[in-house]
Protein backbone atom coordinates (compact mmCIF):
# COMPACT_ATOMS: atom_id res chain seq x y z
CA UNK A 1 0.00 0.00 0.00
CA UNK A 2 1.20 3.59 -0.64
CA UNK A 3 2.59 6.22 1.72
CA UNK A 4 -0.93 8.65 1.88
CA UNK A 5 1.81 11.41 2.70
CA UNK A 6 -0.40 12.02 6.04
CA UNK A 7 2.02 14.04 8.49
CA UNK A 8 3.39 11.73 11.52
CA UNK A 9 1.58 11.56 14.69
CA UNK A 10 2.65 9.82 18.05
CA UNK A 11 0.34 8.76 20.58
CA UNK A 12 -0.35 7.09 23.76
CA UNK A 13 -3.57 4.99 24.99
CA UNK A 14 -4.07 5.07 28.61
CA UNK A 15 -6.48 2.70 30.75
CA UNK A 16 -8.61 5.13 33.14
CA UNK A 17 -8.81 3.05 35.43
CA UNK A 18 -10.62 4.57 38.31
CA UNK A 19 -8.33 3.84 41.73
CA UNK A 20 -5.41 5.60 40.02
CA UNK A 21 -7.46 8.60 38.66
CA UNK A 22 -4.45 10.90 39.38
CA UNK A 23 -2.00 9.19 37.80
CA UNK A 24 -4.31 8.42 34.46
CA UNK A 25 -4.54 12.68 34.50
CA UNK A 26 -0.94 12.56 35.45
CA UNK A 27 0.21 10.93 32.26
CA UNK A 28 -1.62 12.57 29.87
CA UNK A 29 -0.34 15.86 31.11
CA UNK A 30 3.02 14.01 30.76
CA UNK A 31 2.72 12.63 27.21
CA UNK A 32 1.79 16.94 26.80
CA UNK A 33 4.79 17.61 27.92
CA UNK A 34 7.42 14.75 26.26
CA UNK A 35 6.06 16.18 23.41
CA UNK A 36 3.41 13.48 21.77
CA UNK A 37 0.70 14.92 19.52
CA UNK A 38 -2.32 13.10 20.86
CA UNK A 39 -3.33 11.27 24.06
CA UNK A 40 -6.04 8.25 23.93
CA UNK A 41 -8.69 6.87 26.43
CA UNK A 42 -10.08 3.69 26.46
CA UNK A 43 -14.10 3.64 26.76
CA UNK A 44 -16.02 0.75 28.15
CA UNK A 45 -19.02 2.24 30.14
CA UNK A 46 -20.19 -0.76 31.72
CA UNK A 47 -16.75 -1.52 33.61
CA UNK A 48 -17.46 0.22 37.28
CA UNK A 49 -13.65 -0.08 37.66
CA UNK A 50 -13.22 1.98 35.07
CA UNK A 51 -13.60 6.08 35.04
CA UNK A 52 -16.43 7.48 32.86
CA UNK A 53 -14.13 8.53 29.27
CA UNK A 54 -16.65 11.80 28.66
CA UNK A 55 -15.85 13.16 31.86
CA UNK A 56 -12.35 12.21 31.65
CA UNK A 57 -11.80 13.88 28.35
CA UNK A 58 -13.21 16.96 29.50
CA UNK A 59 -11.03 17.23 32.86
CA UNK A 60 -8.04 16.09 30.82
CA UNK A 61 -8.97 18.67 28.62
CA UNK A 62 -9.06 21.73 30.63
CA UNK A 63 -5.76 20.21 32.28
CA UNK A 64 -3.91 20.25 28.88
CA UNK A 65 -2.87 23.27 26.45
CA UNK A 66 -1.85 21.62 23.53
CA UNK A 67 -2.12 17.77 22.73
CA UNK A 68 -4.81 16.48 21.25
CA UNK A 69 -7.41 14.34 22.71
CA UNK A 70 -9.60 11.00 21.88
CA UNK A 71 -11.61 8.46 22.63
CA UNK A 72 -10.05 4.64 21.32
CA UNK A 73 -13.28 4.19 20.93
CA UNK A 74 -16.25 5.12 22.17
CA UNK A 75 -19.10 2.52 21.81
CA UNK A 76 -21.81 3.96 19.72
CA UNK A 77 -24.86 1.46 20.73
CA UNK A 78 -24.46 3.16 24.45
CA UNK A 79 -23.32 7.21 23.58
CA UNK A 80 -26.73 8.15 21.15
CA UNK A 81 -25.41 9.86 18.41
CA UNK A 82 -27.25 13.12 18.15
CA UNK A 83 -26.27 13.44 22.00
CA UNK A 84 -22.73 12.23 21.10
CA UNK A 85 -22.55 14.73 18.14
CA UNK A 86 -23.37 17.46 20.66
CA UNK A 87 -20.95 16.34 23.35
CA UNK A 88 -18.38 15.96 21.06
CA UNK A 89 -18.56 19.74 19.30
CA UNK A 90 -18.69 21.38 22.95
CA UNK A 91 -15.68 19.50 23.97
CA UNK A 92 -13.79 20.72 20.59
CA UNK A 93 -14.82 24.11 21.53
CA UNK A 94 -13.53 23.79 25.07
CA UNK A 95 -10.50 22.49 23.76
CA UNK A 96 -9.98 25.16 21.13
CA UNK A 97 -9.98 22.10 18.35
CA UNK A 98 -7.98 19.44 20.07
CA UNK A 99 -10.86 17.14 19.72
CA UNK A 100 -11.15 13.59 17.46
CA UNK A 101 -13.68 11.34 17.58
CA UNK A 102 -13.17 7.22 17.00
CA UNK A 103 -16.24 5.18 17.26
CA UNK A 104 -16.97 1.25 17.30
CA UNK A 105 -19.94 -0.96 16.70
CA UNK A 106 -19.73 -2.07 20.44
CA UNK A 107 -18.85 -5.89 20.33
CA UNK A 108 -19.15 -6.67 23.95
CA UNK A 109 -23.03 -7.54 24.06
CA UNK A 110 -23.69 -9.16 27.46
CA UNK A 111 -22.12 -6.10 29.12
CA UNK A 112 -23.98 -3.41 26.66
CA UNK A 113 -27.19 -4.97 26.55
CA UNK A 114 -26.45 -5.01 30.83
CA UNK A 115 -26.75 -1.18 30.46
CA UNK A 116 -30.30 -1.14 28.66
CA UNK A 117 -29.10 -0.79 25.15
CA UNK A 118 -30.83 -2.94 22.42
CA UNK A 119 -28.86 -6.11 21.35
CA UNK A 120 -27.46 -6.15 17.70
CA UNK A 121 -26.12 -8.26 15.52
CA UNK A 122 -22.69 -7.42 13.88
CA UNK A 123 -24.59 -6.37 10.71
CA UNK A 124 -26.87 -4.22 12.46
CA UNK A 125 -24.21 -2.52 14.16
CA UNK A 126 -22.56 -1.55 11.61
CA UNK A 127 -26.03 -0.25 9.97
CA UNK A 128 -26.30 1.52 13.36
CA UNK A 129 -23.00 2.62 12.89
CA UNK A 130 -23.58 3.87 9.39
CA UNK A 131 -27.21 6.24 10.82
CA UNK A 132 -24.66 7.09 13.84
CA UNK A 133 -22.47 9.00 11.46
CA UNK A 134 -25.29 10.16 9.33
CA UNK A 135 -26.64 12.13 11.92
CA UNK A 136 -23.44 13.50 13.72
CA UNK A 137 -22.56 14.96 10.53
CA UNK A 138 -25.77 16.52 9.89
CA UNK A 139 -25.31 17.88 13.76
CA UNK A 140 -22.68 19.83 13.16
CA UNK A 141 -23.49 21.36 9.94
CA UNK A 142 -25.16 24.38 11.23
CA UNK A 143 -25.21 25.75 7.82
CA UNK A 144 -27.36 23.17 6.42
CA UNK A 145 -31.50 24.45 6.65
CA UNK A 146 -33.59 23.04 8.70
CA UNK A 147 -33.64 20.68 11.86
CA UNK A 148 -32.04 17.03 11.89
CA UNK A 149 -34.65 14.70 9.94
CA UNK A 150 -33.69 10.89 9.97
CA UNK A 151 -36.23 7.91 9.91
CA UNK A 152 -33.81 5.32 10.02
CA UNK A 153 -33.75 1.50 11.24
CA UNK A 154 -32.04 2.16 14.10
CA UNK A 155 -32.06 5.79 14.57
CA UNK A 156 -35.19 8.55 14.51
CA UNK A 157 -34.44 12.28 14.74
CA UNK A 158 -37.41 14.61 14.08
CA UNK A 159 -36.39 17.72 13.83
CA UNK A 160 -33.93 18.70 16.37
CA UNK A 161 -32.20 21.52 16.15
CA UNK A 162 -28.48 21.72 14.57
CA UNK A 163 -25.17 22.67 16.39
CA UNK A 164 -23.04 23.62 17.99
CA UNK A 165 -20.59 23.80 15.36
CA UNK A 166 -17.04 22.48 16.11
CA UNK A 167 -14.10 24.59 16.91
CA UNK A 168 -12.54 22.75 13.97
CA UNK A 169 -13.91 19.89 11.20
CA UNK A 170 -13.77 17.24 13.85
CA UNK A 171 -12.02 13.52 12.29
CA UNK A 172 -14.84 10.62 12.43
CA UNK A 173 -12.18 7.55 12.82
CA UNK A 174 -13.75 3.93 13.04
CA UNK A 175 -12.01 0.99 14.51
CA UNK A 176 -12.90 -1.46 11.76
CA UNK A 177 -11.53 -5.16 10.95
CA UNK A 178 -14.14 -6.65 9.05
CA UNK A 179 -14.66 -5.97 5.65
CA UNK A 180 -18.05 -4.72 6.02
CA UNK A 181 -16.74 -2.65 8.58
CA UNK A 182 -13.75 -1.47 6.49
CA UNK A 183 -15.92 -0.70 3.57
CA UNK A 184 -18.30 2.00 5.46
CA UNK A 185 -14.68 3.24 6.77
CA UNK A 186 -13.80 3.85 2.97
CA UNK A 187 -17.63 5.51 2.18
CA UNK A 188 -18.23 7.98 4.63
CA UNK A 189 -14.84 7.66 7.83
CA UNK A 190 -11.70 10.38 8.34
CA UNK A 191 -9.83 7.89 9.99
CA UNK A 192 -9.33 3.93 10.02
CA UNK A 193 -7.92 2.88 13.57
CA UNK A 194 -7.01 -1.22 13.94
CA UNK A 195 -5.33 -2.37 16.56
CA UNK A 196 -1.95 -4.00 15.87
CA UNK A 197 -2.62 -7.22 18.82
CA UNK A 198 -5.97 -7.91 16.89
CA UNK A 199 -4.10 -7.79 13.05
CA UNK A 200 -1.72 -10.65 13.40
CA UNK A 201 0.88 -9.02 10.67
CA UNK A 202 1.63 -6.18 8.37
CA UNK A 203 0.28 -7.73 5.79
CA UNK A 204 -3.33 -8.30 7.24
CA UNK A 205 -2.82 -4.08 7.38
CA UNK A 206 -2.46 -4.09 4.27
CA UNK A 207 -5.05 -6.16 3.01
CA UNK A 208 -7.30 -3.84 5.13
CA UNK A 209 -6.24 -1.01 3.41
CA UNK A 210 -7.01 -2.50 -0.14
CA UNK A 211 -10.69 -2.82 1.05
CA UNK A 212 -10.93 0.84 2.95
CA UNK A 213 -9.09 2.26 -0.54
CA UNK A 214 -11.57 0.40 -3.10
CA UNK A 215 -14.62 1.70 -1.10
CA UNK A 216 -13.58 5.22 -1.19
CA UNK A 217 -12.85 5.16 -4.94
CA UNK A 218 -16.02 3.89 -5.59
CA UNK A 219 -17.41 6.67 -3.29
CA UNK A 220 -15.48 9.33 -5.36
CA UNK A 221 -13.35 9.72 -2.57
CA UNK A 222 -9.48 9.85 -2.49
CA UNK A 223 -7.99 7.33 -0.20
CA UNK A 224 -5.90 9.57 1.03
CA UNK A 225 -8.87 11.39 2.44
CA UNK A 226 -8.68 8.55 5.09
CA UNK A 227 -6.04 9.08 8.09
CA UNK A 228 -4.79 5.28 9.16
CA UNK A 229 -3.90 5.11 13.04
CA UNK A 230 -2.72 1.99 14.42
CA UNK A 231 -2.72 1.34 18.03
CA UNK A 232 0.33 -0.26 18.81
CA UNK A 233 -0.16 -3.39 22.17
CA UNK A 234 4.01 -3.13 22.49
CA UNK A 235 6.90 -1.17 21.96
CA UNK A 236 8.38 -1.82 17.73
CA UNK A 237 11.61 -0.41 16.67
CA UNK A 238 11.39 2.49 15.06
CA UNK A 239 12.48 0.89 11.49
CA UNK A 240 9.05 -1.31 11.60
CA UNK A 241 6.85 1.91 12.64
CA UNK A 242 8.88 3.84 9.80
CA UNK A 243 7.68 0.52 7.03
CA UNK A 244 3.90 0.86 8.27
CA UNK A 245 3.90 4.64 7.39
CA UNK A 246 5.84 4.03 3.96
CA UNK A 247 4.54 1.24 2.51
CA UNK A 248 0.74 0.81 4.22
CA UNK A 249 -0.11 4.61 5.22
CA UNK A 250 -0.05 4.52 8.88
CA UNK A 251 0.50 7.70 10.34
CA UNK A 252 -0.47 7.40 13.60
CA UNK A 253 1.21 5.64 15.98
CA UNK A 254 -0.38 4.90 19.39
CA UNK A 255 1.28 2.92 22.14
CA UNK A 256 -1.10 1.17 24.99
CA UNK A 257 1.29 2.57 27.83
CA UNK A 258 0.69 2.66 31.49
CA UNK A 259 3.87 3.63 33.11
CA UNK A 260 6.12 7.15 32.70
CA UNK A 261 9.09 5.37 31.59
CA UNK A 262 7.19 4.36 28.28
CA UNK A 263 5.60 7.26 27.88
CA UNK A 264 9.04 9.18 27.71
CA UNK A 265 10.66 6.54 25.62
CA UNK A 266 8.11 6.52 23.06
CA UNK A 267 7.89 10.47 22.35
CA UNK A 268 12.24 11.30 22.84
CA UNK A 269 13.44 8.28 21.68
CA UNK A 270 10.94 6.23 18.95
CA UNK A 271 9.35 9.00 17.29
CA UNK A 272 12.24 10.75 16.48
CA UNK A 273 13.80 8.05 14.64
CA UNK A 274 10.60 7.16 12.89
CA UNK A 275 10.28 11.02 11.76
CA UNK A 276 14.00 11.09 10.71
CA UNK A 277 13.77 7.59 8.43
CA UNK A 278 10.23 8.74 6.79
CA UNK A 279 11.51 12.12 5.86
CA UNK A 280 14.49 10.66 4.41
CA UNK A 281 12.42 7.80 2.38
CA UNK A 282 9.84 10.35 1.28
CA UNK A 283 12.87 13.13 0.31
CA UNK A 284 14.58 10.05 -1.60
CA UNK A 285 11.18 9.53 -3.51
CA UNK A 286 10.71 12.68 -4.46
CA UNK A 287 14.53 13.31 -5.98
CA UNK A 288 13.68 10.11 -7.99
CA UNK A 289 10.54 11.41 -9.15
CA UNK A 290 11.93 14.55 -9.92
CA UNK A 291 14.81 12.93 -11.94
CA UNK A 292 12.67 10.27 -13.39
CA UNK A 293 14.46 7.38 -11.76
CA UNK A 294 12.33 4.11 -12.13
CA UNK A 295 11.76 1.95 -9.02
CA UNK A 296 13.81 -0.73 -8.66
CA UNK A 297 12.14 -2.53 -6.10
CA UNK A 298 9.04 -3.96 -8.21
CA UNK A 299 8.18 -7.76 -9.26
CA UNK A 300 10.90 -9.46 -10.02
CA UNK A 301 13.73 -7.02 -9.24
CA UNK A 302 16.41 -8.39 -6.44
CA UNK A 303 18.32 -6.77 -3.68
CA UNK A 304 20.83 -7.33 -1.63
CA UNK A 305 19.15 -8.18 1.53
CA UNK A 306 16.50 -10.73 1.73
CA UNK A 307 15.13 -8.69 4.89
CA UNK A 308 15.01 -6.62 7.79
CA UNK A 309 14.81 -8.63 11.35
CA UNK A 310 12.97 -7.64 14.13
CA UNK A 311 16.14 -6.58 16.43
CA UNK A 312 16.46 -7.18 20.23
CA UNK A 313 15.97 -3.93 22.04
CA UNK A 314 17.57 -5.35 24.63
CA UNK A 315 14.68 -4.20 27.74
CA UNK A 316 14.09 -6.44 29.85
CA UNK A 317 11.49 -7.07 32.68
CA UNK A 318 13.23 -10.08 34.84
CA UNK A 319 16.90 -10.20 36.52
CA UNK A 320 16.39 -14.23 35.49
CA UNK A 321 18.26 -15.58 32.59
CA UNK A 322 17.47 -18.95 31.37
CA UNK A 323 20.94 -18.65 29.39
CA UNK A 324 23.77 -16.83 28.42
CA UNK A 325 23.28 -14.31 25.07
CA UNK A 326 26.77 -13.96 25.24
CA UNK A 327 27.75 -17.83 23.85
CA UNK A 328 25.30 -17.69 21.45
CA UNK A 329 26.99 -18.66 17.83
CA UNK A 330 26.52 -16.68 14.73
CA UNK A 331 26.01 -18.24 11.34
CA UNK A 332 28.30 -17.54 8.42
CA UNK A 333 27.90 -14.29 6.64
CA UNK A 334 26.46 -14.48 3.11
CA UNK A 335 28.58 -14.31 -0.09
CA UNK A 336 29.08 -10.12 -0.51
CA UNK A 337 27.03 -9.01 -3.45
CA UNK A 338 24.79 -12.07 -3.16
CA UNK A 339 20.67 -10.50 -4.66
CA UNK A 340 17.74 -12.03 -3.58
CA UNK A 341 14.64 -12.36 -5.85
CA UNK A 342 11.19 -11.48 -4.12
CA UNK A 343 10.19 -15.59 -4.09
CA UNK A 344 13.38 -16.05 -2.01
CA UNK A 345 12.55 -12.93 0.38
CA UNK A 346 9.26 -14.58 0.77
CA UNK A 347 10.91 -17.30 2.76
CA UNK A 348 12.03 -14.78 5.36
CA UNK A 349 8.96 -12.97 5.67
CA UNK A 350 7.19 -16.04 6.14
CA UNK A 351 9.36 -16.47 9.71
CA UNK A 352 8.82 -13.42 10.55
CA UNK A 353 5.11 -13.14 10.16
CA UNK A 354 4.61 -16.48 12.28
CA UNK A 355 7.16 -14.48 14.81
CA UNK A 356 5.22 -11.16 14.84
CA UNK A 357 2.29 -13.25 15.40
CA UNK A 358 3.73 -14.97 18.16
CA UNK A 359 4.73 -11.39 20.00
CA UNK A 360 0.94 -9.82 19.03
CA UNK A 361 -0.12 -12.57 21.22
CA UNK A 362 1.84 -12.34 23.52
CA UNK A 363 1.60 -8.70 24.30
CA UNK A 364 -2.39 -9.80 24.06
CA UNK A 365 -1.98 -11.84 26.58
CA UNK A 366 0.28 -9.66 29.03
CA UNK A 367 -2.30 -6.46 28.52
CA UNK A 368 -4.82 -9.04 30.07
CA UNK A 369 -3.19 -10.24 32.83
CA UNK A 370 -2.40 -6.62 33.65
CA UNK A 371 -5.82 -5.44 33.74
CA UNK A 372 -6.99 -8.63 35.92
CA UNK A 373 -4.22 -7.65 38.32
CA UNK A 374 -5.53 -3.87 38.04
CA UNK A 375 -9.32 -4.69 38.79
CA UNK A 376 -9.82 -3.04 35.28
CA UNK A 377 -11.19 -6.17 33.77
CA UNK A 378 -13.69 -8.57 35.23
CA UNK A 379 -14.50 -12.42 34.24
CA UNK A 380 -17.11 -11.11 31.77
CA UNK A 381 -15.44 -8.86 30.06
CA UNK A 382 -12.12 -10.70 29.99
CA UNK A 383 -14.67 -13.41 28.33
CA UNK A 384 -15.39 -10.73 25.73
CA UNK A 385 -11.71 -10.11 24.95
CA UNK A 386 -10.45 -13.23 24.54
CA UNK A 387 -13.07 -14.39 21.91
CA UNK A 388 -11.48 -11.67 19.58
CA UNK A 389 -8.31 -12.96 19.49
CA UNK A 390 -7.52 -15.85 17.13
CA UNK A 391 -6.30 -18.38 19.75
CA UNK A 392 -9.04 -19.57 21.93
CA UNK A 393 -10.30 -22.03 23.62
CA UNK A 394 -13.68 -23.15 25.22
CA UNK A 395 -13.35 -22.32 28.44
CA UNK A 396 -13.37 -18.93 28.94
CA UNK A 397 -10.43 -17.86 31.03
CA UNK A 398 -7.29 -16.42 31.53
CA UNK A 399 -5.93 -19.66 31.95
CA UNK A 400 -7.18 -20.96 29.18
CA UNK A 401 -5.59 -18.28 26.80
CA UNK A 402 -2.63 -18.85 28.41
CA UNK A 403 -2.69 -22.44 27.99
CA UNK A 404 -3.43 -22.24 24.48
CA UNK A 405 -0.61 -19.79 23.68
CA UNK A 406 1.77 -22.19 25.47
CA UNK A 407 0.90 -25.02 23.15
CA UNK A 408 0.77 -22.53 19.77
CA UNK A 409 4.67 -21.71 20.93
CA UNK A 410 5.34 -25.52 21.95
CA UNK A 411 3.76 -26.51 18.26
CA UNK A 412 5.74 -23.31 16.31
CA UNK A 413 8.96 -24.63 17.93
CA UNK A 414 8.54 -28.50 17.19
CA UNK A 415 7.96 -27.88 13.69
CA UNK A 416 11.06 -25.94 13.11
CA UNK A 417 13.39 -28.68 14.83
CA UNK A 418 11.06 -31.66 12.68
CA UNK A 419 10.96 -29.67 9.43
CA UNK A 420 13.08 -26.61 9.05
CA UNK A 421 16.59 -27.44 10.97
CA UNK A 422 16.93 -30.66 9.07
CA UNK A 423 17.02 -29.23 5.96
CA UNK A 424 19.03 -26.01 6.83
CA UNK A 425 21.69 -28.38 8.42
CA UNK A 426 21.70 -30.04 5.02
CA UNK A 427 21.75 -27.45 2.61
CA UNK A 428 24.97 -25.33 4.73
CA UNK A 429 26.88 -27.19 7.52
CA UNK A 430 28.53 -24.18 8.80
CA UNK A 431 24.94 -23.59 10.70
CA UNK A 432 24.66 -26.51 12.51
CA UNK A 433 25.92 -24.29 15.93
CA UNK A 434 23.05 -22.06 15.52
CA UNK A 435 20.92 -25.12 14.71
CA UNK A 436 21.91 -26.62 17.76
CA UNK A 437 21.74 -23.29 19.98
CA UNK A 438 18.15 -22.95 18.87
CA UNK A 439 16.73 -26.32 19.83
CA UNK A 440 18.46 -25.79 23.16
CA UNK A 441 16.48 -22.47 23.57
CA UNK A 442 13.30 -24.27 22.28
CA UNK A 443 13.91 -26.76 25.05
CA UNK A 444 14.27 -24.22 27.86
CA UNK A 445 11.45 -21.62 26.53
CA UNK A 446 9.30 -24.97 27.11
CA UNK A 447 10.73 -25.08 30.74
CA UNK A 448 9.46 -21.02 30.81
CA UNK A 449 6.36 -22.57 29.69
CA UNK A 450 5.90 -25.34 32.18
CA UNK A 451 6.14 -22.43 34.78
CA UNK A 452 3.42 -20.16 33.46
CA UNK A 453 1.15 -23.41 33.82
CA UNK A 454 2.39 -23.93 37.52
CA UNK A 455 1.35 -20.63 38.41
CA UNK A 456 -1.64 -20.44 36.03
CA UNK A 457 -3.40 -23.69 38.11
CA UNK A 458 -2.32 -21.83 41.11
CA UNK A 459 -4.00 -18.40 40.07
CA UNK A 460 -7.03 -20.21 38.83
CA UNK A 461 -7.37 -22.19 42.36
CA UNK A 462 -6.29 -19.07 44.32
CA UNK A 463 -6.04 -15.48 43.17
CA UNK A 464 -3.58 -14.41 45.47
CA UNK A 465 -1.25 -16.13 42.96
CA UNK A 466 -1.77 -13.56 40.17
CA UNK A 467 2.05 -12.29 41.08
CA UNK A 468 3.30 -15.48 40.43
CA UNK A 469 1.59 -15.80 37.30
CA UNK A 470 2.57 -12.35 36.30
CA UNK A 471 6.29 -13.57 37.06
CA UNK A 472 6.51 -16.23 35.32
CA UNK A 473 4.92 -14.25 32.37
CA UNK A 474 7.76 -11.73 32.48
CA UNK A 475 10.40 -14.52 32.43
CA UNK A 476 8.55 -15.72 29.19
CA UNK A 477 8.72 -12.46 27.45
CA UNK A 478 12.14 -11.83 27.96
CA UNK A 479 12.85 -15.28 26.49
CA UNK A 480 10.76 -15.67 23.94
CA UNK A 481 11.43 -11.97 22.38
CA UNK A 482 15.12 -12.58 23.14
CA UNK A 483 14.69 -15.84 21.24
CA UNK A 484 12.60 -14.87 18.37
CA UNK A 485 15.13 -12.08 17.84
CA UNK A 486 18.26 -13.93 17.73
CA UNK A 487 16.81 -16.98 15.46
CA UNK A 488 15.33 -14.14 12.78
CA UNK A 489 19.14 -12.69 13.11
CA UNK A 490 20.72 -15.91 11.72
CA UNK A 491 17.93 -17.58 9.68
CA UNK A 492 16.59 -14.80 7.51
CA UNK A 493 19.46 -14.55 5.11
CA UNK A 494 20.21 -18.45 4.89
CA UNK A 495 16.27 -19.22 4.23
CA UNK A 496 16.68 -16.86 1.71
CA UNK A 497 19.52 -17.90 -0.04
CA UNK A 498 18.56 -21.88 0.39
CA UNK A 499 15.12 -21.71 -0.90
CA UNK A 500 13.49 -22.79 2.15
Amino acid sequence: MPDYGHDLLFSVNLVPTAQQADTVVAHAQLAERAGLDLVTFQDHPYQPALLDTWTLLSYVAAATRTIRLAGNVHPLPLRPPAMLAQAAASLDLLSHGRFELALGTGGYWDAIASMGAPRLTPGQAVEALEEGIQIIRAAWDTSAPGGIRHHGTHYRVDGAERGPRPAHDIGIWLGAYKPRMLRLTGRLADGWLPSLPRFQSFAEIGEGNAIVDEAAAEAGRSPADIRRLLNLGRELPPEQLAELALDHGISVFTLMADDARRIERFAAETAPAVRELVAAERSRDRREQGAGVQDTTEAGSEDDTPLAFTPDDGVRLTDVRVWDEATRPTAPRPVPGRRYTPREQANGRHLIDVHDHLRAELAQLRDLADQVAQGTLAASAARDHISTMTMRQNNWTLGAYCESYCRLVTMHHSAEDAMVFPGLRRAEPGLAPVLDRLREEHQAIHKVLERVDRALVAFVTDPSGLDDLRAAVDLLTDSLLSHLSYEERELVEPLARHGM
